[in-house]
């Protein structure tokens, strides 16, 4: 497979069949635009590029108790709820590979997310995919559209999504049908990226070996449990991603605080959340 061309790479080791995805010291948005944008080549912005984001200072905030200030991070909760009731789709995964999504109050999961990491709870919930255009507009406006997003191509915005859970969080391998810049709010994600092709080989041959319609490229629930959901981890996390460790058949960005990633329209790609507490990022697709 071609390799995108040389910036410079991520400190981060390489990992067996991953190499890192390249980091750009020019933080320009006429940069990023001719190298990244328009011929469709994932990027790592500089580090911390966005941690003037409204949403990450008013959104999330240091847990602390008696004796101390944690550095993992909790909802602030006066601010996200106000005065008003926002209803959210959340995912619930349960023991035994159960799954569902259903919609509820926004304050629900704020309270799950508070008191999920002291409670014994039988299942996790994870806001996932909340369009920012359906929150109040002050919350909204926590969410300013980045100059790279609004400047870079045609200035539209597609869509923009929030997404916040407790770590370990996990996004199946999917593409999304435009350009998107992924932020990250609160807590840590890696990232592993496939190009068009390779993404398309691996999904194809994960529904051949499960005798589901290949040729159909929206899933459903059966992304998130059962043997697609298991095999489509081993494709892309397992054994199965580290049998050639000589041949590179995808990227990875790791992914902090304040940092941003531009994932170009076509590029398969899934997504974890690692290490504990609260995790958050935005998405926004654009034209």
């Amino acid at each position: 497979m071609s390799r995108p061309c040389a910036i410079h790479l991520l400190s981060a080791s390489r990992v067996a069949g991953f190499v890192p995805v390249q980091s750009s010291g020019d933080a320009t948005v006429e940069h990023f635009r001719q190298n990244f944008f328009r011929p469709g080549v994932p990027v790592v912005f500089p580090r911390g590029q966005f941690a003037d984001l409204p949403a990450l200072k008013r959104w999330f905030l240091p847990k602390s108790d008696e004796l101390h200030i944690s550095s993992e991070l909790a909802l602030d909760r006066a601010h996200i709820l106000g005065h008003e009731e926002v209803m959210v789709p959340l995912e619930l995964t349960s023991r035994g590979d159960e799954f569902q999504r259903f919609h509820a109050p926004l304050s629900m999961f704020v309270d799950w997310l508070q008191d999920a990491a002291s409670s014994r709870t039988v299942g996790r919930l994870y806001l996932a995919q909340a369009s920012v255009s359906n929150l109040p507009q002050r919350l909204k406006d926590d969410f300013p559209a980045p100059a790279y997003v609004a400047d870079a191509g045609k200035g539209d915005i597609y869509d923009a999504n929030l997404w916040i859970g407790l770590a370990p969080t996990n996004t199946p391998l999917h593409r999304d049908p435009n350009p998107n810049l992924f932020v990250q709010l609160a807590g840590k994600k890696v990232v592993r990226l496939f190009e068009p092709a390779v993404g398309l080989d691996i999904f194809r041959r994960v529904r051949d070996e499960i005798g589901r319609d290949a040729s159909v490229l929206f899933r459903g629930d059966e992304m998130m449990k059962g043997q697609e959901k298991d095999l489509l981890e081993n494709e892309v996390w397992g054994d199965k991603a580290s049998e050639d460790t000589n041949q590179t058949i995808g990227y990875e960005a790791q992914l902090e605080r304040g940092d941003g990633l531009f994932i170009p329209n076509g590029w398969w790609h899934s997504i974890k959340g690692v290490g504990e507490g609260v995790t958050g990022s935005v998405s926004a697709q654009s034209l």
